[in-house]
């Protein structure tokens, strides 16, 4: 009997493997990652099944986030320019070819005539977007990957509770393992107050559910009475003015007015939908937008639910069309193979192409990794340096005088193709001659690396590194 038993059980489990093998072969992912998945299987019966259906399933095809949910909203008052109608004068063929892939890749309308303010440092970041919130009349949307307990989310805790209890809507969407330290007193008291928060995809004791733990909501967003709106990389947390043991974080945030405003009050409805069921309407989410300077932004979003990977690509049609420089802020650089080869192209082309990365992040396995990245950008090159006055958490590229990138994603697999990410494309000379003026004032603040001291490094480092990059697609 129990031999009986024995042949039942590995015969299931023989079936599992080979369909969850014909699965990973049929959607025709990248080899390299379709065969580490297969060995998993091979190697470690059993747990490695467990972990490909937690971390392994690929989603993209299968829409999170359903098309019905954008099709809820699509009808919404936007107030987009038409993309036929730009002054080909001020891009050259390179740029506009990106514009266009960008709507098609991921249907980002191009919002003109905005006012942008760009926020390097917890402290300005924080005083703008509080005062944004006292602000506000009629609704507050508010969209992190992180809200920690401490004293920073605890001052916005007491704002929103106040803002709400004055009759403003306020609507709150968090995600859930970004957020996991939230206590039931900080989610009860807003709760009590009126405020309608959210978790991104909780954890649920299903296989359907849980298995989706490796998708996470990474976007930052808050739009105020549908006129005044932010995006950047920051979370709501302490480090960035107080900072840690990393000391303090550098980041970067956008503050933005006219019609781009639109176009992050739908990302948000569209979250919103998915997490609620519940369709926000009304013309008091789309007034009418002032106008202001001369410029243009496409608001960018991807993740599991898109036909396309499309941050990353615009980032690599971006760095493509550089004709003279390409200044990067990234906490983590693990990029893709397309990242990568259009890095060392630009630089190959004689493009001046910088790279800053912190000196230590918050996680010793992704620095490991990230090393491994960095001989063939300085062999085709580029400028490499690491900050080193704190943790630069900044996620910003600068290219040309003229293209800006300012989001939440980070230059990893992780952020191209699982996590929920949103970048703004900013065409604006003015942004750009900011943000240009910011990495050169973080170049003082850091060490630059060198090819021969970086290539003579102790061999057991370059076997650590090279060792950590294995799990590069899981960090």
């Amino acid at each position: 009997m129990n031999h009986f038993i024995t042949v039942i059980v590995l015969a299931f489990y023989g079936y599992t493997l080979i369909s969850i093998i014909s699965v990973l072969l049929l959607e025709n992912r990248n080899p390299a990652k379709s065969l580490s998945w297969v060995l998993v299987l091979l190697f470690i019966p059993i747990i490695g099944v467990f972990f490909y259906l937690l971390l392994g399933q690929d989603y993209r095809k299968k829409k999170i986030i359903s098309k019905k949910s954008i099709r809820s909203v699509i009808d919404r008052p936007i107030a987009s320019f038409d993309l036929n109608k730009l002054d080909r004068s001020l891009m050259n063929d390179n740029q506009l070819n990106l514009v266009k892939m960008l709507y098609k890749n991921s249907e980002a309308a191009g919002y003109a005539f905005n006012k942008i303010d760009v926020l390097s440092d917890g402290e300005s970041t924080f005083q703008a977007v509080f005062e944004a919130i006292r602000q506000a009349k009629d609704h507050i949307h508010i969209e992190f990957f992180i809200f920690d307990d401490d004293k920073i989310s605890n001052q916005l805790r007491e704002l929103l509770i106040l803002k709400s209890l004055e009759g403003v809507r306020v609507r709150m969407i968090y995600d859930y393992w970004g957020s996991f330290n939230l206590s039931k007193k900080y989610l009860r008291s807003l709760k009590e107050a009126g405020v309608y928060y959210r978790p991104f995809l909780p954890f649920r004791w299903r296989i359907s559910r849980s298995s989706k733990i490796n998708y996470r909501n990474h976007r930052k967003l808050i739009i105020i009475d549908g006129k005044t709106g932010f995006t950047g990389g920051l979370n709501v947390a302490d480090r960035y003015i107080y900072g840690n043991s990393l000391g303090k974080w550098r980041d970067t945030f956008v503050r933005l007015e006219g019609s781009v405003v639109h176009g992050l009050q739908l990302l948000f409805m569209v979250d919103w939908f998915f997490v609620d069921r519940k369709l926000i309407d009304g013309p008091e989410y789309f007034p009418e937008p002032k106008k202001y300077e001369q410029n243009m932004i496409q608001l960018v979003n991807s993740g599991p639910d898109s036909d396309w990977q499309a941050i990353m690509q615009g980032i690599a049609s971006a760095i493509s069309s550089a004709t003279k420089y390409v200044y990067i802020h990234s906490p983590y650089y693990m990029p893709t193979d397309v990242i990568d080869t259009c890095m060392q192209m630009a630089a190959l082309s004689g493009v001046d192409v910088r790279l800053m990365i912190p000196e230590r992040s918050d996680s010793r396995l992704s620095d490991a990794s990230t090393n491994s990245y960095l001989g063939p950008v300085l062999e085709a090159g580029a400028r490499v340096y690491r900050y080193n006055n704190g943790f630069l958490h900044s996620k910003a590229i600068v290219i040309d005088d003229f293209i800006s990138i300012v989001g939440s994603c980070n230059l990893d697999e992780r952020s191209f193709v699982q996590n929920f990410e949103a970048n703004a494309f900013i065409y604006d000379p003015v942004t750009a001659s900011h943000l240009k003026d910011l990495f050169m004032k973080d170049t003082l603040n850091c060490e630059e690396l060198s090819l021969e001291g970086w290539t003579n490094r102790k061999r057991r480092q370059k076997l650590k590194e090279s060792f950590a990059r294995l799990f590069s697609p899981l960090m």
